[in-house]
């Protein structure tokens, strides 16, 4: 089993900076701002080369009655649950008040203690340290985490306190960096040629934990959802928006199947959104709905659906999630304002018809245990496996009954169907003019597929690939002549062309050719070629009406 360590320390000492270079993410959100971190973040610690689990917390303040001690609750909880507590100060300040009376705590509560004084850049270690001597505690590391010193002294601290093997201290990257553990020739394998054969890895999907991520706007009871249904209060839940700031996974374990909670910050609109540390919790929110499976969207059931809320489902369908919608704080409306709720819905959010909404009480508690039965059939359906001759079958059926439009004269022609991926179902169909197919139509196939394959909850996406023509001809590209062959040919052309304009010009009004220079006696010319042209024409016209009407006039023979 993975030791946990909990980092504990007043608020703004380097918590969550600490934190990322652990674990090597960026998973704790990281400003210079005190009270950042609220809630306890969970991650896999990297460095060291050995296995742990390390645990972000939120900062002791002892400000009593606020959210300052909700904060507290949940830093407290993970110093019960840690083998092993580093207790963060701020060599920079020094040793303040607040950093004695989390001393005496965790003395108290904690099983062991490390303290850790962070920020020595700038002054020395031994300087830095002095004053922390008096707290008592037996192990004192110096580090300063933002620019990645003294870590691994760290790491090697806590790994003596749990007796780790010098062997297994070493990272994988610096096991391949070291001659030690170096493979000989004779244990590397070799292929046909004799050349070693590189190993290949392969990494697991995580298709079999269901990632499900809790959206909406601040304050409609995301965290209180969360904790109704882990049975505990795991995330804060306060009475004011903007209590979550930062995404928070949280393992779950439900009808021995393994689930992935996500707490996200609430998104407000564009414009009210003016503080930095909103607009990276923004940021944050927006990645975990792109990692997650499905999505459950909480609706406030007393300000009704909004244009925020709005926008919020047309990013999670863009992306192609398996989404739940949940009306929250359902018990506190009447019979009238339900039956206006229900209208409102029905009206604006007809383009959910894929899915259900469901009206609770995170509070309560009424309504939630449908919500879970949901989101296990909308992973179903946005992980289902299809095959090409059943998706053919159908695609058959369905243009039997409605063909596609015509295009250019042409009836476009659908051949076959086959699945081209999960999360969200991607139906890839081949034809004859396949990229021609009208949006209408594209809408009406998606219904039709949605419905035969009953999907619940997932939107699905068809894609259309137009096949080659076997049997078109290619253009024949005339050859090229040589320069040097034409220009003459051309020179000819041109001197033949005024010979004969020379004669004719002196046919006609016995000039000289070079009386033909100006633009008046070219019109001429070419007046009285037209003329002459037109002229034989009508002889030759004459000529064959005079043979057609003799052939005509000569006397048959008896029979």
């Amino acid at each position: 089993m993975k030791p946990t360590i909990a980092l504990v320390g007043r608020p703004n000492v380097g918590k969550s900076t600490l934190f990322n270079k652990l674990t090597r993410t960026q998973d704790a959100l990281v400003a210079d701002l005190p009270g950042l971190t609220r809630d306890r973040q969970y991650g896999d610690g990297k460095v060291g080369g050995w296995p742990y689990l390390l645990v972000d917390t939120g900062g002791l303040s002892g400000a009593p009655e606020t959210l300052d001690a909700a904060m507290a609750d949940q830093t407290l909880s993970a110093v019960r649950e840690a083998d092993l507590v580093v207790f963060l100060v701020d060599g920079r300040s020094g040793l303040i008040s607040i950093d004695e009376e989390i001393a005496d705590v965790l003395r108290r509560q904690a099983q062991h203690v490390v303290l850790c004084v962070n920020k020595i850049d700038g002054i020395g270690e031994d300087k830095a340290q002095l004053e922390f001597h008096q707290l008592g505690f037996d192990h004192m590391v110096a580090i300063a985490a933002a620019h990645n010193r003294g870590i691994h002294q760290l790491v090697d601290e806590l790994a003596d306190h749990f007796d780790i093997a010098e062997s297994d201290r070493v990272e994988p990257s610096r096991k391949r960096r070291s001659r030690k553990n170096k493979p000989s020739v004779s244990e590397v394998a070799l292929d046909a040629d004799g050349l070693p054969i590189p190993e290949t890895s392969f990494e697991p999907r995580d298709n079999d934990e269901p990632r499900i991520t809790f959206v909406g706007r601040p304050n409609v009871g995301k965290s209180t959802l969360i904790n109704r249904l882990l049975g505990e209060d795991r995330v804060i839940a306060y009475d004011q928006p903007g209590t979550t700031r930062d995404s928070v996974s949280i393992p779950f374990e439900r009808a021995g199947k393994q689930y992935t909670l996500i707490d996200t910050a609430g998104v407000r609109r564009r414009g009210k959104v003016s503080e930095k540390v909103e607009i990276f919790s923004i940021i944050k929110t927006l990645q975990s709905i792109d990692k997650s499976n499905v999505c459950v969207m909480l609706l406030d059931g007393a300000d009704g659906i909004t244009e925020q809320d709005l926008s919020l489902l047309s990013y999670i369908i863009d992306k192609g999630r398996a989404l739940i919608v949940a009306v929250n704080k359902w018990d506190s409306l009447d019979t009238a304002q339900r039956e206006a709720l229900r209208e409102d819905l029905e009206r604006r959010v007809e383009f959910l018809k894929f899915t259900r909404i469901h009206f609770i009480s995170a509070l309560q508690g009424s309504g939630v245990g449908d919500v879970f039965k949901s989101i296990n059939k909308a992973y179903a359906s946005a992980f289902i496996n299809l095959s090409t001759p059943q998706l053919t079958r159908m695609l058959e059926v369905v243009t039997t009954q409605h063909q596609p439009p015509m295009v250019n004269g042409r009836r476009i022609k659908l051949r076959y169907a086959h699945q081209g991926g999960q999360n969200p179902p991607l139906i890839v169909i081949h034809g004859k003019q396949a990229l021609k197919v009208p949006k209408s139509y594209q809408r009406y196939l998606v219904n039709h597929f949605t419905k035969a394959l009953r999907l619940f909850g997932t939107p699905l996406r068809v894609e259309f690939r137009q096949d080659d023509n076997p049997y078109q001809e290619t253009k024949r590209v005339k050859p090229v002549r040589e320069k040097s062959r034409a220009k003459p040919r051309v020179k000819s052309r041109d001197n033949a062309q005024q010979k004969a304009s020379g004669k004719r010009s002196g046919q006609a009004g016995g000039k000289s050719e070079s009386s033909t220079s100006t633009p008046a006696k070219r019109a001429a010319l070419v007046k009285a070629n037209n003329t002459r042209t037109l002229a034989g024409k009508t002889q030759r016209t004459k000529a064959k009406s005079a043979r057609n009407a003799r052939s005509h006039s000569k006397p048959t023979g008896p029979d």
